[in-house]
């Protein structure tokens, strides 16, 4: 049994990076060896060297909403902000937003925008958009970048640019898969030049992946629920790349947690759009993820079990070290980890 406190480490929260370095590809790597423990600083940009001929690069295309929207609470006036999660059909979002509220309370943004609360308990939060337009709109006119909380400032219109990877296709996260935040277009030409090939899928990431672990047991935890896609032809290129020798190399947790979600769920790797609820701890047997890229984590949560799953509590906890003794810059605009 592993309990939250294994989880926990000393942190300067001076190393909070509040904005990403430019370009993006110069942030600081760790390099981790998954299974000795060794250490080597070099710098994302090295990735063409450090990875080998045949070996694939996994990304996640989801798209960040600009999902973050000022409002009004209509019957008070009261200035209010709501996050919209997920859209659940017909007008229909589940959203995250803090105060006092009722079903049947409308909260306004503007003259064509208002969202009736349909549903508030201890499971989440509903509400009906009220417009003739696409909430889309409101988004572009309104909405902001939805920064994680530790980013102690408000987001500014770079950020619509920062917080979306180059490769962001499919729209539906409030939350960047943060390690495909170091790559450029430059990187990607040098990786392929180098017979270093990139596939996709689709993770939106959604509260469950930051929801905080309050179990004292982490195995009494419960991972929300996110969805995910992996295509007909990122799961052809995987399975030729593990014929062939290559190593499947996860940029970020969410692409570790889908394609371990396929393993679990179908025992081989195959096109599938379902769900993931994967909750990845110390002890899980990885079936496809042979390296990842991954950025450092917040203490105590279900990113930082996951990295601890795959190299190893202490060897986590020896990098995490080394990264505060060394200064490197943490979270979602900070430098990155590559675990080998």
């Amino acid at each position: 049994m592993m309990k939250l406190s294994d989880f926990d480490f000393p942190f300067d929260p001076a190393l909070v990076a509040l904005q990403p370095v430019h370009p993006r590809d110069r942030a600081r790597l760790l390099v981790l060896g998954r299974t000795a423990g060794t250490l080597a600083h070099r710098s994302v940009a090295d990735l063409p060297e450090l990875l080998k001929p045949g070996d694939l690069l996994v990304v996640n295309d989801t798209r960040v909403m600009a999902a973050r929207v000022p409002g009004i609470k209509k019957s008070t006036g009261k200035p209010v902000e709501v996050l919209f999660v997920k859209d659940l059909g017909d007008r229909r979002w589940e959203i995250l937003v803090k105060g006092a509220f009722r079903v049947g309370q409308v909260i306004e943004f503007n003259q064509q925008f208002s969202a009736a609360i349909v549903k508030r308990d201890a499971t989440g939060t509903e509400a009906v958009v009220q417009s003739s337009v696409p909430i889309t709109q409101l988004f572009d006119e309104r909405g902001l970048m939805p920064l994680p909380p530790y980013i102690k400032r408000v987001p500014t219109q770079e950020d619509h640019q920062w917080y979306q990877t180059v490769f962001a296709k499919r729209e539906g996260a409030i939350a960047a898969p943060t390690a495909g935040l170091h790559f450029t277009e430059e990187l990607f030409q040098r990786l392929r030049d180098v017979s270093i090939n990139v596939a996709t899928v689709t993770l939106h990431v959604g509260p469950g992946t930051f929801k905080p672990v309050t179990t004292e047991r982490i195995e009494d935890h419960q991972m929300g629920g996110e969805v995910f896609h992996v295509s007909e032809d990122t799961a052809k290129v995987i399975v030729e790349t593990k014929r062939a020798g290559g190593r499947v190399v996860a940029v970020g947790t969410t692409v570790v947690r889908t394609l371990e979600t396929v393993m679990k769920e179908k025992g081989e790797m195959v096109p599938l759009s379902s769900e993931s609820r994967l909750f990845i701890t110390p002890g899980f047997e990885f079936k496809i993820v042979d390296a990842m890229v991954t950025n450092f984590h917040l203490p105590k949560t279900t990113l930082l079990m996951l990295v601890s799953a795959f190299s190893g509590i202490h060897h986590i906890r020896g990098a995490y070290e080394e990264a505060v003794k060394e200064r490197y810059r943490f979270y979602s605009y900070g430098d990155a980890m590559l675990i080998l």
